[in-house]
């Protein structure tokens, strides 16, 4: 439990009790030490003004006359809570300068707000907190606006469209179902009127889209899910199958705390390696993950799956050999 949760539950804990509650029981309901709990009753007294009274023999309540009366101060925040703010005030200050910099203003002035009372009055030293993007695409920032407005107002889009895989070039007419943010990069979801089914569209190599006039179809949430949603990675659909990994001990602890899937499984084996299994459509993506290990990850099945990714680190070893 963490400090706020354990200085939430402490003052939950004081302002039912009746009768003063014992050090071990505080242990016990907050799961940490006894030099944690008195600690934390310290803070609550000291810093909080809460009217903490007792001692380690009897036990510590509210004392009565004031216990009633005393709540929290200022606005309390989980840590996840607390990382998202701080990571949606360094995204915000990342886009000073720019068009939206005057619409975002009042948000920004709202999140250090929401800090401010966080901190209790103390100065929270935010430029200590960075948000790195990483291997992120260029966009182009009118193609950009033309696929968010249309995902939006539903409306269809049109727009030329180069493949990464085969580097052509082709004219798409789609109806937008989702913008998705993965991986630090933009992607669109739509259904494609040509190819009467639903795919996902690289924004970044989106170009000279434009807004139709005709309504959107609209695709039910669950087809979405279910073809976008049930396997691995962005550029999913129907699972043809399921891959089993196998990372090796050092690599184990890493992966055992990642989460590469909603349905994936994961086991420790008895020699300390993590065997993790997760369902699949195209393996381009996995295998890059997988690759992302090196010599800590062995693919074990499908068969298939297991031969491209040992001819592709053979390609890559051939440029090496030269």
């Amino acid at each position: 439990m963490e400090r706020i949760e354990r200085i939430h539950a402490l003052h939950r804990i004081l302002t039912a009790a009746r009768y003063p509650v014992t050090v071990q029981r505080l242990q016990e309901d907050l799961e940490c030490s006894r030099a944690t709990v008195y600690r934390d009753l310290a803070y609550l007294r000291d810093y909080l003004m809460a009217p903490v009274v007792g001692n380690g023999e009897a036990g510590f309540r509210y004392d009565t006359s004031e216990g009633d009366r005393f709540e929290l101060p200022g606005l309390w925040l989980s840590s996840e809570e607390l990382h998202s703010l701080l990571a949606a005030q360094q995204l915000l200050m990342r886009s000073g300068g720019g068009v939206l910099s005057n619409a975002l203003a009042p948000l920004q002035q709202r999140i250090e707000k929401l800090l401010d009372e966080h901190a209790g009055g103390r100065r929270l030293p935010v430029e200590r907190v960075r948000v790195i993007p990483h291997r992120t695409r260029r966009l182009d920032e009118t193609a950009f606006r033309a696929v968010a407005t249309a995902v939006l107002d539903r409306k269809q889009l049109t727009f030329e469209y180069r493949a990464r895989s085969t580097d052509q070039r082709t004219r798409r007419s789609v109806s937008p179902q989702r913008l998705t943010h993965y991986r630090e990069n933009w992607y669109l979801d739509a259904w494609d009127h040509e190819r009467d089914a639903l795919r996902s569209f690289s924004v970044d190599r989106i170009s000279a889209a434009k807004i139709g006039e005709d309504t959107a179809r609209d695709v039910a949430d669950d087809e979405l899910d279910q073809h976008l949603a049930s396997s691995y990675g962005i550029f999913s659909g129907a699972p043809k199958g399921w891959a089993t990994i196998v990372f090796s001990a050092k690599a184990a602890r890493w992966v055992a705390d990642e989460h590469w899937h909603s349905q994936q499984q994961g086991r420790f084996l008895p020699d300390g390696r993590y065997e993790l299994k997760v369902p699949y459509s195209a393996g381009r993506e996995l295998l890059m993950d997988v690759m992302h290990y090196g010599s800590d990850a062995e693919i074990v099945e499908p068969v298939v799956l297991r031969e491209q990714a040992k001819s592709m680190l053979e390609l890559a070893l051939s440029n090496y050999g030269r």
